[in-house]
């Protein structure tokens, strides 16, 4: 079931927020520590904006934008001027892009988003639950101009590229040292059921040797075979076993869903990731941002509306 949508609007696309506030806890993958984290419905134009709880010296909201990432090497980590900080935000980021969440106060009482499965579908789930509001504001949306890439001369390269409708990705890993992983590709074309049924369950994965070295920098101290895909060598070690043959692959495709979503609003383009990251996810929407002619800011009924007159004077 997807989550209820309460209309308010009159609007065909409108920004939308959660109809209930949703409370949730879970464990910091790096910290080790208890979070409690509570989605609460924020008002038109707000963004995305994670609420620091437990800090009250300094400036505790962050803005989930890409200007505000601060560290990639992980996970995605926001911060703001004060040096506050949360972290692994980018499974919630990519459920609240899933749904079309632009709107919400994502309050945490410590430095990370909790891990909760390692996928996003508990996020989604907490979506359905809290039910979406539409809210009354046409929704706008970044339209990709022209080609806008980056690559890292190591092997990795994210692109985006214009498209007509909505948001498409496709991802390529290669990951020769275990046959478990190996080659895998996958593409889809974003919206709230492909998301829920075809992204949400892939939970992030790690080898062995990293999950240990990991430990002794103090760092995954909350990693266990309940939140994680854990390999070692051509093995997966879970006693479930991988919840699909390609669990890898759409576990990036999820991760590059949230890191997009930190440029603020929908995207209408087509992104391709080829054995890429945060770091690399995040560099590509600076380098978008940064070039003016590389994007328009559309409202989506008027968007909608000229591709229907265009169709009719080509038909």
């Amino acid at each position: 079931m997807i989550a209820e949508i309460q209309t308010m609007t009159s609007y065909k696309y409108c920004e939308k927020t959660l109809q209930n506030a949703m409370p949730c806890v879970g464990i910091g993958l790096h910290g080790g520590k208890k979070v409690n984290m509570t989605l609460k419905p924020a008002p038109i134009g707000t963004g995305i904006v994670f609420v620091r709880t437990d800090v009250t010296d300094k400036k505790n909201t962050i803005p989930a934008t890409y200007d505000r990432i601060v560290d990639t090497r992980l996970c995605s980590c926001l911060g703001n001027e004060d040096g506050v900080t949360v972290s692994t935000i980018e499974h919630l980021m990519g459920a609240l892009s899933g749904f079309g969440i632009t709107n919400l106060f994502i309050e945490v009482d410590g430095p990370e988003v909790p891990i909760m499965d390692g996928s996003a579908a508990d996020f989604a789930t907490l979506i359905e639950c809290a039910g979406v509001l539409e809210q009354d504001a046409p929704l706008k949306a970044l339209k990709i101009l022209k080609e806008v890439s980056f690559a890292d001369g190591k092997g990795a390269e994210v692109c985006l590229y214009p498209a007509e409708e909505g948001l498409s990705i496709d991802f390529m890993i290669d990951f020769k040292q275990s046959r478990a992983i190996g080659r895998q590709e996958y593409s889809i074309m974003l919206t709230p059921r492909s998301f829920k049924d075809a992204v949400a369950y892939a939970r992030t994965f790690g080898f062995a040797q990293e999950v240990e070295m990991l430990r002794t920098m103090g760092l995954a101290r909350g990693g266990s075979l309940d939140n994680a895909v854990v390999v070692d060598g051509d093995k997966v070690i879970n006693p479930e076993g991988l919840r699909s043959d390609n669990e890898f692959v759409v576990h990036k495709t999820l991760d590059a869903v949230g890191d997009l979503y930190q440029v603020g609003m929908p995207i209408i383009g087509h992104f391709s990731g080829v054995k890429s990251g945060h770091a690399h996810t995040n560099t590509l929407l600076r380098h978008l941002m940064a070039d003016p002619s590389a994007y328009e800011i559309v409202t989506m009924d008027e968007y909608e509306e000229s591709l229907y007159q265009k169709e009719r004077k080509s038909a």
